[in-house]
């Protein structure tokens, strides 16, 4: 069985279709989950009549409602949509398939881009791959969450999705994964991310690298990584520590900035 933990906030006018995508997938052996944060807009109104499991919660964010569907998934796999986002009929068959041929516990697919009603080309630092990935995963997050399949068991072992983070708590988790399991890329573009919304938490937080620094940070502390990755982890905190830093310096917050750029300083790799 594969477990679809859908998760929404105040996102009734994309609810409906985002349910239907998961739905109308070619693999039958599904559940399909909502885990709605608190939404006051009346978003179950739209997705009474499916037959899902709706559960409404205190808003806490992302992290804690993707956390909750993952403590009340049945199945030996994991999928997340985000409410914003759909997917292609074919999109679990087709992933999980080659998940099971070539022996791998974690994957994600190719994605298309829709903002403001546009298409967008993915930028070259977007490029994705296979295998051992964690390198590729540290200057920004290449996995969306809604492309994913996991088995259920990597999350005993690399732990939920951190809460104490509002936003880049995807590229925390993906840092963890990939730095234990080798990650399938499925190169077909089985979902549609749509973007461009005024509400996107991405247009909420300023400086984001703040919260890839603290997953970084984590990660070194976390005892997991081998003498090479660590390098190449503190090189990277390094990059984003300076360009956080000299923002802080330009706007006058002068602890701020000495803060992050106190990890500035060190060998190269």
């Amino acid at each position: 069985m594969v477990s679809v933990i859908i998760t929404t906030y105040n996102r009734r006018a994309f609810l409906r279709e985002a349910v239907l995508s998961a739905l109308g997938q070619s693999y039958g052996d599904t559940e399909v989950t909502v885990i709605d944060d608190g939404s006051q807009d009346g978003s179950f109104d739209v997705v009474r009549d499916l037959p899902i499991r709706y559960e409404w919660k205190e808003n806490g964010g992302v992290s804690s409602a993707r956390n909750l569907g993952i403590a009340l998934a049945r199945g030996e796999y994991l999928s997340f949509l985000d409410v914003d986002d759909l997917w292609k009929p074919e999109k679990l068959a087709v992933q999980l398939a080659q998940m099971e041929a070539e022996g791998y516990a974690v994957s994600y697919t190719d994605e298309i881009w829709l903002k403001d009603g546009r298409w967008l080309n993915q930028k070259k630092r977007h490029r994705k791959y296979s295998g051992s990935i964690y390198e590729r995963c540290l200057p920004l997050c290449i996995i969306s969450p809604s492309s994913a399949m996991i088995e259920k068991k990597v999350f005993d072992e690399v732990g939920l999705f951190d809460e104490s983070l509002p936003v880049c708590e995807d590229y925390d988790m993906w840092l963890r994964i990939s730095s234990q399991y080798p990650v399938l890329f499925v190169s077909l573009p089985l979902i549609v991310k749509r973007g461009g919304h005024a509400d996107q938490l991405s247009r909420a937080f300023e400086a984001m690298d703040k919260y890839r620094i603290k997953a970084l940070l984590k990660i070194l502390d976390s005892g997991v990584l081998n003498d090479l990755r660590s390098r190449r982890t503190r090189a990277e905190l390094r990059k984003k520590c300076m360009i956080v830093g000299r923002g802080a310096q330009k706007r006058g917050k002068t602890e701020e900035a000495a803060y992050y750029l106190s990890f500035t300083h060190g060998p190269d790799e």
